[in-house]
């Protein structure tokens, strides 16, 4: 998993960006210009830990994502159009978590001379929309030069699907609305890909807030983002201090969890993301993320190629009931470790082990 953060000139993606991962980079230095910060940060799941209590394994991998700080956003690119490399670093993201800024500081000035959320959504939101609708109007004209020039050699009932698809994001974009919103099939998500369109990408919005700040509503944007309103300020000086100071001074905030844990689990569900597991006593317990709906086979692929080729069965069972049964000798014997097939679909929590023979 991939998340580009995103957002204006002083919004506060930096300051997320260190929440999230412990760092220290420093802020507000990109000027505007193309500037990228990356880490690779452990998703921190309290199932594993339990698993790593019960089955006591010499090694422990996390699941992980990549966090990518993308500075050189700064509401202009309706005028000027969206950079080349910038271009290519915001289409390989997954999802963007876009940082919108709520907080007051007359020291930290806002380059519009003003604090509007939904102002600031808006116009990253018109900048990704503008783009998508030049490509899409680009697309089309080719698609009708070569349905005119007799296809290349291409079927033209073909040309026509494309064109029925591009006309009909055209006119999406024309109302004034992301293409996130839409729904694609296969073939047409294969036909999308390469096109770069930036406002298909799933999106969380982080409402950066002052300690206090009541919370805002989105419902404007309702169905196309999701948001999660917290003071990343604190956010970063929390994730900055020892386990145990952070818990002393979580206590004292009255916060339950870093939102760092939610934004990560939201994270998941924009993305349609589960995870599963693999333990095996004393030698090793993995955590695994891979899409909703994603079968036993392509399961078996995500640990090893080999075992997705020598496929013969998963031997399943759900975390919850492992953990209470207290090991897979006491599953067996109550009957719970299910044997599944190719097709099985796979559950978030599933712990998995894999059969397979070359």
């Amino acid at each position: 998993m991939k998340l580009g953060i995103i957002g204006l000139p002083q919004s506060g993606k930096t300051t997320l960006f260190n929440a999230l991962t412990q760092g220290d980079t420093p802020t507000g230095i990109s000027g505007g210009k193309l500037s990228l910060h990356t880490a690779v940060v452990d998703v921190i799941d309290e199932r594993i830990n339990a698993l790593v209590k019960a089955f006591r394994p010499k090694k422990i991998v996390y699941a992980k994502v990549t966090y990518v700080d993308i500075g050189g956003l700064d509401g202009e690119s309706a005028r000027s159009g969206i950079s080349g490399p910038l271009l290519n670093t915001l289409s390989q993201m997954d999802g963007f978590i876009h940082v919108i800024r709520q907080f007051e500081n007359p020291l930290v000035p806002h380059s519009a001379g003003s604090v509007d959320p939904l102002r600031d959504l808006a116009t990253m939101e018109s900048e990704f929309m503008l783009h998508d609708l030049i490509q899409i109007e680009r697309k089309l004209m080719r698609l009708e030069e070569e349905r005119q020039r007799g296809g290349y050699g291409r079927d033209k009932a073909e040309i026509a699907r494309e064109q029925a698809l591009f006309t009909r994001l055209n006119e999406t974009l024309s109302q004034g609305l992301p293409l996130r919103g839409e729904t694609f099939s296969p073939d047409e998500e294969k036909k999308l890909s390469g096109h770069g369109l930036l406002s298909r990408i799933p999106q969380l919005v982080v409402v950066n807030q002052s300690e206090g700040q009541p919370p805002i509503s989105l419902d404007a944007f309702k169905g196309f983002t999701q948001p999660i309103c917290m003071p990343i300020k604190l956010e970063m000086e929390i994730a900055q201090l020892s386990p145990e100071d952070a818990t002393l001074f979580m206590k004292e905030y009255g916060i339950q969890e870093p939102s760092r844990n939610r934004l990560v689990r939201s994270s998941y569900e924009l993305l349609d993301l589960i995870s599963f597991f693999t333990v095996e006593e004393e030698k090793e317990a993995h955590a695994w993320t891979i899409t909703r709906g994603s079968t036993a086979l392509e399961a078996a692929g995500k640990i090893h190629s080999d075992m997705e080729k020598g496929f013969i069965r998963a031997e399943v069972i759900g975390f919850d009931e492992l953990i209470h049964l207290g090991g897979f000798t006491e599953a067996r014997q109550a009957g719970k470790l299910r044997l599944e097939g190719k097709g099985y679909l796979v559950q978030d929590g599933d712990v998995i082990t894999i059969r397979f023979n070359l």
